[in-house]
């Protein structure tokens, strides 16, 4: 299997893929027309990609089956593009989950005690320890969580070891699992917010959170608050975050922007750089020697059982429910010529299979095909399935209670 990584990537990363059996092309400075060149040349089986974006245009240059993002978000993977033309995008969830937590942690400290500041004074030869003297200090102050996935709780511990009270709210948290994790549950993110000293955001970016940080968030916000988002930039709206700077004093700690550059190196000159009450990194949460490596595993992980099963683990672009509305369940035989019998069938009578599995027993004497369709079948066609091969033992249609695949099943 042919793999091109087209960013930069652990060595251990390029020696695991390679002792699993996989050709590795490794461009780590590729990107837009040079990454496209890069897969016309290579005929990768598999892209591998960190922050390079992946366009729909390129998914048409070669035969790619699989692209894998080298950590959690997969905002810049065309993947409804990907998804059009059965290409696997998958992540590596968690591998960064510690990485990302101690830079924001580091943020929420560098904005109370004003460290960056206290270093640019330093260097330019100014001594001013009345001024920095000042701030509120984390014991006892409240951190509110937006978002409680594997970085929300690793946030959460370190908050809880400075002596921090935590509150949390995510669509999904409940107040059972809020109790088990051991942060106070929101009923709503108004609510969490409107508690927090400290407000951290840990939402992956859909279309859903685009922007979900806005102007009713920043005015439940506590006047000096510190705002600190690590996740993603376009889950903010930036213009109401420095409004809110300037008119409350609200204090910014950003990892992530909402337009960044898009190679590693450039100029940088968005608006917010200039507030006074910002603090900012390079987008560098995932940015340590750990976390990449443990990402680099994850990768080879994927490869692995890509090359092996055909699955793919992690993958984020396969239907969560489908248009199926009846099960057709084929008991048969084990022998040549059974399910091509049945999708003939089908077939003619056009009937569009949406799922199919096949499960062959103990001894490989028998089998059952469960056959999901969009449409319920004429009884000729269930006759026509059952007498029209001997090795067919029976047929059965069942209606779905909710469509395939759906959360409620």
């Amino acid at each position: 299997m042919r793999v091109l990584i087209a960013d930069k990537f652990e060595k251990s990363g390029l020696d695991g893929l390679a002792a699993v059996g996989c050709t590795v092309i490794f461009k780590p400075d590729v990107n837009d027309d040079s990454l496209t060149d890069a897969i016309k040349k290579a005929n990768p089986d598999v892209l591998v990609v960190r922050g390079t974006k992946v366009t729909e245009s390129m998914l048409d240059t070669g035969s790619i089956k699989l692209i894998v993002r080298a950590g959690a978000g997969y905002n810049t993977i065309d993947v409804k593009g990907a998804s059009r033309r059965g290409i696997y995008v998958s992540n590596c969830p968690g591998q960064n989950s510690i990485a990302v937590a101690e830079l924001a942690f580091g943020l929420v400290l560098a904005l109370d005690r004003r460290i960056a500041d206290n270093v640019a004074d330093l260097r330019a030869g100014k001594w001013n320890k009345g001024e920095y003297s000042k701030s509120k200090g984390l014991y006892g102050q409240t951190l509110a969580l937006i978002g409680l996935g594997k970085i929300g709780q690793e946030m959460a511990k370190r908050a809880k070891a400075f002596g921090m009270r935590v509150v949390a709210w995510s669509r999904s948290l409940t107040p059972e699992l809020a109790a088990e994790i051991g942060v106070e549950w929101q009923p709503d993110m108004i609510s969490a917010v409107q508690k927090g000293d400290v407000v951290s955001i840990h939402v992956a970016l859909t279309p859903a959170t685009h922007n979900m940080i806005g102007k009713d968030v920043f005015e439940a916000m506590k006047p000096g608050a510190q705002f600190i988002n690590t996740s993603r930039g376009e889950i903010v709206d930036q213009d109401a975050l420095i409004a809110a700077m300037r008119s409350k004093g609200i204090r910014a700690g950003l990892d992530v922007f909402a337009n960044e550059p898009t190679g590693a190196n450039g100029e940088y000159t968005d608006e917010i750089i200039r507030e006074p009450n910002f603090y900012g990194t390079h987008h560098i949460g995932a940015s340590t020697d750990q976390a990449q490596e443990a990402i680099a595993a994850e990768t080879i992980r994927i490869v692995k059982t890509f090359m092996e099963t055909g699955k793919v683990p992690n993958v984020v672009n396969l239907a969560t429910s489908t248009p199926a509305i009846y099960t057709l369940v084929v008991r048969h035989k084990d022998r040549p010529g059974v399910l091509a019998h049945v999708f003939d069938i089908l077939k003619a009578a056009d009937i569009n299979v949406q799922e199919t599995e096949n499960i062959v027993f103990d001894g490989a004497e028998a089998a059952v095909a469960r056959i999901n369709v969009d449409t319920h079948l004429p009884d000729y066609v269930v006759h026509d399935i059952r007498s029209g091969n001997k090795d067919i033992i029976d047929v059965t249609l069942f209606e779905l209670a909710t469509p395939a695949g759906s959360d409620d099943v």
